[in-house]
């Protein structure tokens, strides 16, 4: 026969949230019934099941029956799993093999990380993963029960603590708090330990006022604090527990929680020695589980009344009392012992099958490791072939190896010998450009000294003239006329003088700039440098070229100060890209006839801290499909004879050692513009 205890605090529904009140009920049949589809369809015939459990066992089976149909249809697994748990948690009073079966079911389910791959309405927070493990520790909460109906403690308790762990992981208060509680039971009831009972109970308890609502398991944590105090003789506490125990199963409408409180104040009240209140609890008790025909707990509310007056001396009504109590007892007695008959040969058979996987699995293993062994020969043979194999592979690649080594070195040396000559060549054509250039500057000079040297020759020439003049009229007594042709020779030697000196400056700055480059850079008024080799550029041309002409627009920034570069370098820089801006033009001059105006304009400009120097040309441009390649050494668009193409890559060279940029922007036909970026 069960003991009350065990229907107190293992009767619970493991997933409840709707309480028992009608307005709840035909909300939930409502929903039901405008369901939009299956899956909210599932959701309320399981609540429903719930909201039924504690009142009418029948229909729970029923409505659980058509939840887990549709969640099979709809291959939710971890929903499933649930459903099966709550099932087997239902018959594990009545019918042990089937709950069993559906627990095993439910396991299988949730172990299996597969079931993660399909789940719907995750609760808030909650990833598939941890939804699996929140089942699995349901279904071990559900199977625990199962395990203490057929007197398997020790299952019962690894099962618990199995769940309470899971709880842990997941930080599950009402998992954790339902765990605990059960434990308690099973200390009091099975180990006979209510201290080691209440530890567990008054966990529960702190537990759950970590939640954050009130779920009806609260009700049966205080009834089995009660009843952990009448073992220990602590009547106040004891009343206390069982009176707020009582009123929540009340506020609930709970009818199983209800008989198990009134069940317990009876007990209560009979170890107090107040038959008359025990009896009184005894018939509500009755009462109470007439109405939902719980058969095990009219039995024991038969018992209680049956004790009950036997302590006021009514014998023949405890007699009667006592009669109904063992005949039903007697039935429920005949019924479990039937159930657990089924329930340990359908166990047996679960064991013989494990049995009979384990006797499959050694001989599995038995003949993997002969096939293992004969795989290994031939593996090894086939090794053993491949190593004999390479060997002599291996010694041909050697030779081969060698030769190819020998073959090697020859290009190496040729190679080597072969970068000697470009070193060489290369050298020799860097020279060669920088002849070029001197030859372009060199021209340029001289036909920049041409002007003053005209005019010193002519001058001269007309003061021999005039001392000539000058002594006639002297000679002639007319020293008025002598006179004005004396201030007319100062004159023109003064002016011999100042074209003198502007030859002589020209030749000393030219100078300064031809030179070969120091690489020591000065302080250079950058506006000065450009515009001197601009006209150096462009009277070189014009020295080679005498019917040449184009005009020149300057715009130098006057806000530029001295920047610190190598005077020489830039210098070389701005003449190469004067030099390709008036061949271009000129160039352009030839084909294009005497509408075309050539121009070639230069502008500085001070940009933060950069100075911005753009030359730019209105000849035929750069093709587009070039324009990467012009900074490359020895690259150029010019006719044989006519460039090296090393003056663009030297430019570039140039001013990457100064920290700067240059780039082309060219239009092709329209002319080409030259940027360079030097830092201030």
């Amino acid at each position: 026969m069960k003991q009350f205890i065990i229907c107190l605090l293992l009767l619970l529904p493991v997933f409840v949230e709707a309480q028992p009140q009608q307005g709840k009920l035909d909300s939930l049949h409502l929903a039901l019934q405008n369901a939009a589809n299956d899956t909210i369809r599932m959701d309320m015939l399981n609540q429903l099941a719930w909201y039924h459990y504690t009142i009418n066992y029948d229909s729970a089976r029923f409505y659980w029956g058509q939840s887990v149909s549709i969640a099979q249809k709809l291959k939710l697994k971890l929903y499933e799993a649930g459903i099966l748990s709550s099932q087997a948690f239902d018959l594990s009073w009545s019918n042990y093999p089937k709950a069993l079966e559906l627990s095993l079911q439910a396991l299988q389910i949730a172990e299996d990380p597969a079931s993660e791959k399909n789940v719907w309405n995750l609760p808030a927070g909650h990833t598939p993963h941890n939804e699996r493990l929140s089942t699995l520790g349901w279904i071990y909460f559900n199977i625990a029960q199962l395990y203490g109906n057929t007197d398997n403690t020790k299952k019962q308790i690894s099962s618990l603590l199995q769940a309470i762990n899971i709880a842990q992981s997941l930080d599950d208060s009402a998992m954790n708090t339902l765990g605990n509680l059960n434990l308690g039971n099973v200390y009091l009831n099975k180990l006979k330990k209510p201290d080691s009972a209440l530890y567990f109970e008054q966990k529960a308890l702190k537990l759950h006022s970590n939640l954050h609502d009130s779920p009806d398991d609260l009700g049966w944590v205080f009834g089995a604090i009660g009843t952990i105090y009448i073992e220990k003789k602590n009547f106040d506490s004891s009343r206390f527990a069982l009176q707020k125990g009582l009123q929540l199963m009340q506020q609930q409408n709970n009818l199983a929680g209800i008989g198990g409180i009134c069940l317990a104040f009876s007990n209560f009240y009979k170890t107090i020695n107040k038959p008359d209140s025990s009896l009184l609890y005894a018939y509500k008790a009755l009462e109470t589980y007439k109405t939902f025909k719980d058969k095990d707990g009219i039995a024991n509310a038969y018992s209680s009344i049956s004790s009950a007056y036997g302590e006021q001396k009514r014998t023949d009504s405890a007699f009667a009392y006592l009669t109904l109590a063992t005949v039903l007892h007697d039935s429920l007695n005949n019924v479990e012992r039937k159930n657990l008959l089924t329930y340990q040969n359908a166990n047996l058979d679960e064991q013989m099958r494990l049995k009979n996987l384990e006797k499959e699995r050694i001989q599995t293993q038995a003949e993997i490791r002969t096939y293992a062994m004969l795989a290994g020969i031939v593996v090894f043979m086939v090794i053993a072939f491949l190593l004999y194999r390479n060997n002599r592979h291996r010694k041909k690649a050697n030779e081969l190896l060698q030769k190819q080594k020998e073959e090697i070195a020859k290009q190496k040396e040729n190679a080597e010998q072969t970068l000697v000559e470009l070193k060489s060549t290369q050298a020799q054509l860097i020279q060669s450009e920088k002849m070029a250039s001197l030859g372009e500057l060199t021209a340029g000079i001289a036909h920049e000294i041409q002007n003053p040297l005209n005019f010193v020759n002519n001058f001269s020439e007309i003061n021999t003239e005039l001392i000539e003049e000058a002594g006639q009229e002297m000679r002639k007594g007319n020293l008025s006329e002598a006179e004005l042709i004396l201030n007319n020779i100062r004159d023109n030697e003064e002016k011999i003088n100042r074209h003198g000196k502007r030859a002589d400056s020209i030749v000393k700055g030219m100078l300064q700039h031809s030179r070969s480059s120091t690489g020591i850079k000065e302080l250079t008024g950058i506006n000065k440098l450009a515009d001197e080799y601009l006209r150096l550029s462009y009277q070189g041309l014009r020295a080679k070229d005498s019917v040449f002409n184009a005009t020149i627009d300057t715009d130098f920034d006057n806000n530029i100060d001295k920047i610190n570069i190598v005077p020489q370098d830039i210098g070389r820089v701005l003449l190469n890209l004067y030099n390709n801006a008036f061949y271009a033009v000129n160039e352009k001059k030839k084909n294009a006839g005497s509408p075309y105006e050539p121009t070639v304009s230069v502008t500085t400009e001070k940009k933060g801290n950069t100075i911005e120097i753009k030359v730019k040309d209105n000849g035929n441009g750069i093709p587009q499909n070039i324009i990467d390649k012009i900074f490359q050494p020895f690259f150029t668009t010019k006719p044989t004879g006519h460039g090296t193409g090393l003056g663009l890559s030297l430019s570039y060279d140039i001013v990457k050692a100064h920290g700067g940029e240059i780039k082309a922007e060219t239009k092709e036909g329209q002319g080409s513009e030259f940027v360079v970026w030097l830092p201030v």
